[in-house]
């Protein structure tokens, strides 16, 4: 079990993006719009061309807005046309989360949204890390076969700093249907004690392997590399 290769994701926000951190060996894409705003759902356009552009799969987010992740009945109707469109341009999954106003997983917005997904899977995105408590939000996302990853920063603003959180997060996730995706803050640097401490088996970079590690900058194809190469180490 402890070779399995250690899975790498990717944001990009486009076709140029993509086809960087897939040229530098990236597993899976999160294609995103607004990554200043945390991510915004990407338009058709750039869904359709990313997935032509690249043999990886591709997770579209699927976020209204960067207002909150409590949703009313006008977000949900957009955000489930959304799901559904991006299934037809061709996303392998989305990456989707809502919470209720106590800040608990919205248990019935997420159904809606594996309904609309049809059988693609779903990420719960880093809403997860706003819950009240991310073990028992955990506990309630693994009751839902639909949920493959959650990707998350252990609840702090940087993954780096929540070591703990995300050992105690892959111990629960052990033997289950869903992977831990560990992300917000990892840099090239850091990614290989990380993961050994962590035991992580995916890993989610943006800021960390792009231009001078700025958030708005192109994905530096030769950052990718490296992280692959220490990640396979």
């Amino acid at each position: 079990m402890r070779h399995e290769r250690v899975l790498l994701e990717v944001i990009a926000t486009t076709v140029a993006d993509a086809t960087a951190a897939a040229r530098g060996g990236a597993d899976r894409l999160e294609l995103v719009t607004a990554m200043g705003e945390g991510g915004l759902t990407p338009s058709i356009g750039l869904i359709e061309a990313v997935v032509e552009a690249v043999d990886l799969p591709v997770n579209v987010i699927v976020r209204p807005h960067s207002r909150s992740f409590t949703y009313d009945s006008n977000d949900f109707a957009v955000m489930l046309r959304d799901v559904r469109a991006a299934k037809r341009a061709g996303a392998h999954a989305v990456v989707i989360g809502m919470l209720t106003p106590s800040r608990e997983v919205d248990r019935e917005g997420l159904q809606r949204a594996i309904d609309a997904a049809d059988g693609m899977p779903l990420t719960f995105h880093r809403a997860f890390d706003e819950a009240r408590d991310l073990m028992e939000a955990f506990d309630v996302l693994l009751g839902f076969d639909a949920v493959t990853n959650v990707l998350t920063s252990g609840g702090k603003p940087s993954v780096l700093d929540a070591q703990a959180q995300i050992e105690a997060l892959v111990q629960r996730a052990h033997n289950t249907h869903c992977t831990v995706l560990a992300g917000a803050g990892l840099t090239v640097d850091r990614v290989g004690p990380f993961v050994g401490v962590t035991q992580v088996r995916a890993v989610h970079f943006g800021s960390g392997v792009r231009v001078d590690g700025k958030g708005l900058a192109p994905v530096d194809e030769d950052k990718v590399r490296r992280v692959r190469t220490l990640l396979d180490a």
